[in-house]
């Protein structure tokens, strides 16, 4: 992980950690968790809204102001809101696609999911992804969440990666190991 990103990674675990924690005291984790997917949804539909994220030029009065006026307007859990400004006041709205993402894994953990990255070479079909989740939830120990992507480029098999642990069964990892092997022998 670069450096930069494991920084921003740091500075979203401590926001995320002191939001849930919180969160969790009142027992509204299901507000918390609509207002980080109505975050997350705002910040994947507006360029502004990443701009003004970002942005060096935007005073941090002008991103608190901002900030705290469009989670007054998406009606944002009060929690989200207060740190939102904080962060900017801070200047640390930058870190916010993190937040997101340590604030939903925090969440999955505390109802005992887990998500499965699985990338195949055809889309899988409903049957074959309840099988894997099926599967992979006995290995687990935990209700599994498959995030599925197509790679053409593995011919063949899957690609499982749940939390550090990775299974590549493709096709195109077998005949690179097969082609490594011939390299050795001659």
């Amino acid at each position: 992980m670069s450096e930069p990103a494991s920084i921003s990674t740091g500075i979203a675990e401590r926001y995320a950690t002191a939001i849930f924690e919180i969160a969790k005291e009142n027992n509204d984790l299901a507000g918390l968790e609509t207002g980080i997917n109505d975050l997350a949804a705002a910040l994947g539909e507006s360029a502004d809204l990443r701009d003004l994220i970002a942005s060096p030029l935007v005073s941090r009065a002008e991103q608190e102001a901002a900030i705290t006026a469009i989670a007054d307007k998406m009606g944002l859990h009060t929690i989200l809101r207060n740190t939102l400004g904080l962060m900017a006041e801070k200047r640390r709205l930058f870190v916010i696609p993190q937040l997101v993402q340590v604030l939903r894994d925090m969440l999955a953990d505390e109802r005992g999911e887990v998500t499965a990255d699985v990338a195949s070479a055809k889309a899988l079909t409903k049957t074959q992804m309840d099988k894997l989740s099926k599967t992979l939830s006995e290995r687990v120990g935990k209700t599994v969440t498959i995030n599925a992507t197509v790679d053409e480029s593995l011919i063949g098999g899957l690609v499982v990666k749940v939390g550090s642990k990775m299974i590549d069964s493709s096709i195109r990892s077998k005949l690179n190991s097969l082609q490594n092997a011939m390299k050795e022998v001659g």
